[in-house]
């Protein structure tokens, strides 16, 4: 080459090598894969990458799913909506007397409301959806945290199995953003798994402290009953050696140290209750420094105005309450209820979850290997042993909710990943047993270690778990969304209409305070006038799929006219000005009690208005198969009073095949195998027509140009 030619000489660069990472050990877990100790893991996602994976399906969840239990609208969604706004509605649960909700577990949700009301200008929608897309972050977190638990300490095809069981599943879909007890319950039931699923040892006292926290919180905070899901990790801590080896000689010592551990741990999860630590929340309540620490039944008594113990409350009523009262008032269900209703959100996944033990057993018989029973010694536990452990609560919860004549869907939601776990170690026991026939038929490991077979049928089971469940995920959609749907097409297309017939549309508000929303075309509105036409908007016979006062605008009044059901229905949190001011809690409402709410789900006409005064009207009917009654005439087709502002779909399941109603098909001939009725928002003609007259003629509103 010849002088003075520049040539140009790559290498890379030679700065600091990145750290190898350590080997992972695939004989260290409590399922052991027959492979060599220096082959690779099983590929499964990290952390980082689980969570932006799932936090993607759970905020999609959040924004889209449906609210299934009128529960979680009136003891929750109204509370919270009086702490925010002032008033809502009140059912016996949350009133001073009965005391069986807790304003704790209410108040965790105020944050988030008052984030989005200030970046949103105050918008209440914008409030609902904050606090659904903060249980998805929360409920991602402890999945995430679970997963990669269950993939370090159990198995890592286990692990891998578990994230994309949860990821697809209906049941978590609708679990997940619920804003109920049974969820936050779910919520700290998972972490606590997370820590308890590690092998308990002398000198890992994290385990032990978190998860008797985290469970502890649950039951607290959330809902008492969870604290049933702890057995088997009490069981763990007290008699099992689990992750140590103790000689016969040193057991009364490691006993007592073990017992001491965890009742040291339940000492301090006693203080959420007694005295909890939560030292900020002194700050929004307004106490002073004499008062650094508020337990959850301090908040509580706060909040009812006398000493609340609301665990207590919930046990009392539901267990202990005499003879008329509890909740079988409130319906009963069949052994078979639980069954069937997992079936449906869990589908091919929920046999799998009951199998789990049953496997275990098999493989105990047939595989000892891979439970690395082959180098047991005396002084420590098996790992059948403590697999089996894990997988028990799930047992436990099934059968004491089973057992329980009034049942509900949310009440499983606590179990829901355990659910998920179990099945993900049952469809990898069924793998080993296929793997040691394969081996016994064909005489060859390599043969085995080459073949696609086991890879396919996980692969299968998985795919069909998560096909049938988006497929129930949009049913839910397609055939039951209407509630939500009306209520937005109320708020964005009627009132910003109304507004303009009238001249009241004002300009885009200069101000954060002012209330604003967009129209169609993506302009702003103002609907703080609509509270000029005294709207009312009334619920009948659909009072139980109402979606709260969170989703109607400030302005219109919400009320109940009669219908056919003649239980207990809501009533108004009575006016601020008729409860005495309070020092320490910001709605001193929740300190009265209210006339005509009792625990008896006895009917009381007072909390109906005449259907005369209703401005609009929410309600179903089904012309295919319609149904009329003296209190539940058909509105929508009394044409000279009510006028059909907006009808969408809804499926009517009792003329409609089991098939075409769990599962959606994007088929004609599947969407035409279901009967469906019209779900409508009525505008009461003479009513709203007399208001829009009034206003338009009142002096300086009359110009709508």
């Amino acid at each position: 080459m010849s002088s003075g030619t520049q040539t140009i000489r790559f290498r890379r660069p030679q700065g600091e090598e990145k750290p190898k990472q350590p080997k992972v050990d695939l004989h260290s877990t409590i399922l052991q894969d027959k492979v060599r100790r220096t082959a690779k893991p099983a590929w499964s996602p990290s952390f980082s990458l689980a969570f932006r994976i799932l936090i993607l399906i759970r905020v999609t969840g959040a924004m889209y799913s449906n609210i299934d239990d009128c529960d979680e609208v009136y003891n929750f969604w109204e509370p919270l909506h009086l702490l925010d706004q002032g008033y809502g509605f009140q059912t016996w649960e949350v009133s001073p007397q009965h005391a069986i909700r807790s304003w704790a577990y209410i108040l965790l949700h105020y944050f988030p409301v008052q984030v989005a009301r200030f970046i949103s200008n105050n918008q209440k929608r914008a409030a609902f959806f904050a606090v659904r897309i903060f249980l998805a972050f929360i409920c991602t977190l402890s999945e995430c945290f679970f997963y990669r638990k269950v993939y370090e300490k159990v198995n890592h095809r286990v692990g891998r199995y578990l994230f994309f069981i949860l990821l697809f599943n209906a049941g978590m879909w609708n679990a997940s953003s619920a804003f109920l007890p049974s969820s936050f319950a779910m919520y700290t039931t998972t972490l606590a798994s997370a820590y308890a699923i590690v092998p308990s040892t002398a000198r890992d006292t994290r385990r032990t402290l978190f998860a008797t926290l985290l469970f502890a919180t649950g039951a607290i905070v959330g809902w008492p009953f969870a604290l049933a899901l702890a057995i088997p990790f009490v069981v763990e801590e007290l008699f099992v050696l689990s992750g140590d080896q103790v000689f016969p000689a040193s057991r009364s010592a490691w006993m007592l140290n073990r017992w001491k551990r965890l009742f040291g741990a339940g000492f301090l999860a006693a203080l959420i209750f007694v005295g909890s630590h939560l030292y900020s929340l002194h700050n929004f309540l307004g106490l002073t420094h004499a008062y650094p620490k508020i337990p959850v039944v301090g908040i509580d008594t706060l909040a009812y105005g006398k000493l609340s113990v609301v665990p207590y409350n919930i046990v009392d009523y539901n267990i202990l309450s005499t003879a008329g009262r509890g909740p079988d008032l409130y319906g009963t269900s069949p052994p078979s209820f639980y069954f069937l209703n997992l079936l449906l959100n869990f589908n091919v996944v929920f046999p799998f979850a009951i199998f789990a033990l049953p496997a275990l057993g098999i493989t105990y018989l047939v595989d000892r290997g891979r439970l690395g029973l082959t180098k047991l010694s005396a002084n420590e536990s098996s790992p059948f042993t403590v697999l089996a452990l894990r997988l028990s609560p799930f047992y436990i919860w099934f059968g004491i909710l089973t057992a329980q004549p009034h049942k509900e869907e949310r009440f499983m939601f606590p179990a829901y990943p355990l659910l998920a776990f179990n099945a993900a170690v049952t469809l990898y026991l069924v793998r080993g047993w296929l793997e040691t026939a394969f081996i016994k038929a064909t005489k060859s490991p390599y043969r085995a270690s080459r073949t696609t077979i086991f890879s396919t049928f996980t692969a299968s089971v998985l795919i069909t778990a998560s096909v049938i469940s988006i497929s129930r995920i949009l049913a839910n959609w397609n055939y039951y969304h209407s509630p939500l749907s009306i209520a937005y097409r109320f708020e964005y297309n009627e009132l910003p209409q109304l507004l303009n017939t009238t001249g009241l549309l004002l300009p885009p508000p200069q101000s954060r305070a002012a209330p604003s929303k967009y129209d169609q075309e993506g302009h702003v509105v103002d609907l703080t006038p609509i509270q000029e036409f005294n709207l009312t908007l009334c619920v009948g016979k659909e009072w139980y799929r109402f979606p709260g006062h969170y989703l109607v605008p400030n302005g219109v009044n919400v009320e109940f006219i009669q219908h056919d059901f003649h239980g207990l229905l809501p009533g108004h949190f009575p006016d601020e000005s008729q409860a005495p001011k309070s020092r320490w809690w910001i709605r001193p409402q929740t300190r009265v009690q209210p006339e005509g709410l009792n625990d008896l789900n006895q009917e009381e006409p007072s909390h109906y208005v005449p259907v005369e005064t209703c401005s609009y009207l929410i309600d179903l009917d089904f012309p295919e198969h319609p149904v009329e009654t003296p209190l539940e005439p058909r509105y929508a087709v009394q044409s000279d009073t009510w006028e059909r502002v907006e009808c969408l779909p809804f499926l009517d399941s009792r003329h409609t095949p089991l098939w075409a109603r769990v599962l959606y098909v994007p088929l004609a001939s599947w969407r035409a195998a279901g009967s469906w009725g019209d779900y409508c928002l009525l505008r009461n003609r003479k009513l709203v027509e007399q208001k829009v007259r009034q206003l338009t003629r009142a002096p300086g509103k009359g110009d709508s140009s």
